[in-house]
């Protein structure tokens, strides 16, 4: 949030931030954070939520930031009307975006070219697996460095691992092939461990036994 701060309003880098993010963390999270600190203070926001005309109200005000659900990602860009002019755009949960046939990914693709800048956010970059990396690093960088087609990116580094005779059902990764991945963006790509970080305590687990009344219990 400081980073989008310091572009837009102290360096002028930027004039207009699409924030996409999943329905409750753009409704609550993002604007409880850009009220919530004092070095914020100036930096305006419109929350394109609800119905489509509370929508297109919130896209036809002047702000800095633009939160969207993810879910209207592809109404914003295809059905809208509203022309797509936001120079910078982060994706709040990017594996969101991990599957390539789906509607909001073609969509954010589309217009990726004309996005200057671009930040994703996830705790979970390969839930389903290394091959989720081609769709969320492809919106990132257009496919330059895992390249521009799936099929491409699976047959270098994947083999087939579950199947039925022709039939494939899932692949998995060839020998070396986690390292050349990691090795290919790791100049875009900062990752955090917990474990890295935080020196937690032993866990003492406490049971505490608590009597409700019948009322309390319905």
């Amino acid at each position: 949030m400081s980073a989008i701060y310091e572009l837009t309003l102290e360096q002028f880098l930027i004039r207009k931030v699409l924030v996409i993010a999943p329905l409750r963390v753009a409704s609550m999270t993002w604007p409880d954070e850009i009220e919530k600190w004092d070095n914020l203070n100036g930096l305006t926001y419109a929350l394109v939520i609800g119905n489509e005309h509370q929508r297109k109200a919130a896209l036809l005000k002047k702000a800095q930031v633009y939160i969207i659900n993810r879910e209207n990602t592809d109404w914003l860009i295809t059905k809208s009307g509203i022309p797509f002019d936001f120079d910078m755009v982060v994706i709040d949960e990017l594996s969101s975006f991990k599957a390539y046939s789906s509607k909001r990914f073609k969509a954010l693709r589309k217009v990726r070219p004309s996005i200057s800048r671009i930040v994703g956010l996830t705790g979970t970059p390969a839930s389903n697996g290394l091959i989720d990396l081609w769709a969320e690093i492809g919106i990132l960088d257009m496919g330059q460095r895992l390249g521009r087609y799936i099929t491409q990116f699976r047959n270098t580094y994947f083999e087939p691992d579950k199947r039925n005779q022709n039939i494939i059902f899932s692949y998995k990764p060839k020998h070396g092939a986690e390292e050349a991945i990691y090795n290919l963006i790791s100049d875009i790509t900062i990752s955090m461990k917990n474990t890295d970080h935080i020196n937690m305590p032993e866990l003492l687990m406490n049971d505490i036994s608590v009597k409700l009344f019948d009322d309390e219990k319905q």
